[in-house]
């Protein structure tokens, strides 16, 4: 039986097409732990041998590191420009936010050189509830177009956790601004209250990028990370529902990339990934669901245990220790 190509969807009205899983390059910033260049880079070749053409990360993961050796998986495909996508984000650096036009003009230049090359396909304002969405609205998004007329990027987009920042900033620009929004931990078995605003998102032709289809790191085995922001509670229901996969022999982590990916309205779920193993598991959840279908069974067993914990979310920010 051959195996299917990972899907290509449409990502919003930007003309692009993004493979269904998405590669985040946070974990190449050592963010989750410490990775090695050789690694980062076998795990971008592997990435796109397999069919993932979209890259994503920023100046903050790793505090600048993340760039920096997605740039150098990059360049180590030797293929052209045209072939793969890639996403970066400005306003969020390790010394703090700023949204100021001055700053995220000089942002994109400082990435462009990381990441060795000569234009970003997407840069994203990056969490933008830490600043002022008024100053997103009226003076980042149009110093972003600046950026877009100077061929320096292509889209431009927004970033963060709470759902309501995305209407607020959609509702007050110029239809067509902002051509992508990436929502993260709202489209997972344990939160899916993405969903309530896909059909707004579409009216507004804005393509929507899922991240954290494991709740960063709620839905794997080994559990999160000491600082994640999650409840115990929610923390303690997500190993329960983690130790009764691992005693069907199922595995939640691939459960979740499913259940995330199942949705095509979405464009891409966007997965860390830091090494070859982790590349290979996270295609054979997508073409594994292609060929099979979801795991249905597991799948409602899994949220009867998340049941009481559904839809609680956190506050917001990704701390690093």
């Amino acid at each position: 039986m051959a195996v299917p190509k990972l899907e290509m969807r449409p990502l919003g009205n930007t003309g692009l097409k993004l493979s269904s899983v998405g590669f985040g390059a946070s974990p190449l910033g050592s963010v989750f732990g410490s990775v090695s260049e050789s690694d980062a880079v076998a795990s971008v070749l592997e990435a796109f041998r397999l069919g993932i053409n979209f890259f994503d990360t920023s100046p903050y993961y790793g505090a600048t590191l993340s760039e920096k050796m997605l740039g150098k998986g990059l360049k180590a495909l030797g293929v052209p420009r045209s072939e793969y996508i890639v996403s970066t984000k400005c306003g969020r650096y390790r010394e703090g936010f700023d949204f100021s036009a001055e700053r995220v003009t000089k942002s994109i230049d400082e990435s462009l050189e990381r990441l060795q090359l000569d234009y970003v396909d997407i840069f994203q304002c990056h969490d933008i509830e830490f600043g002022s969405l008024d100053q997103v609205v009226n003076e980042t998004i149009p110093a972003l177009q600046k950026l877009k007329e100077a061929g320096k990027i292509r889209f431009i987009g927004i970033t963060g956790l709470p759902l309501e920042i995305f209407t607020y900033v959609l509702d007050r620009v110029p239809p067509g601004t902002v051509d992508v929004i990436l929502s993260y931990c709202h489209y997972s078995i344990n939160d899916s209250t993405l969903e309530d605003l896909l059909p707004y998102l579409k009216t507004k032709g804005v393509g929507i990028i899922s991240a954290s289809p494991l709740a960063m790191g709620l839905l794997t085995e080994f559990g999160p990370p000491e600082w994640h922001p999650a409840s115990p509670e929610l923390k303690s229901a997500c190993q329960a529902a983690a130790v009764y996969c691992k005693e069907k022999g199922k595995n939640i982590s691939k459960l979740a990339m499913q259940y995330s990916l199942s949705n095509k309205d979405i464009s891409t779920v966007l997965v860390g990934m830091n090494s070859v193993k982790q590349v290979e598991e996270n295609v054979a959840a997508a073409t594994e669901l292609a060929l099979f279908g979801k795991d249905h069974e597991t799948l409602a067993e899994v949220e009867a245990i998340l049941k009481p914990v559904k839809n609680q979310t956190w506050p917001s920010g990704i701390q690093q220790s």
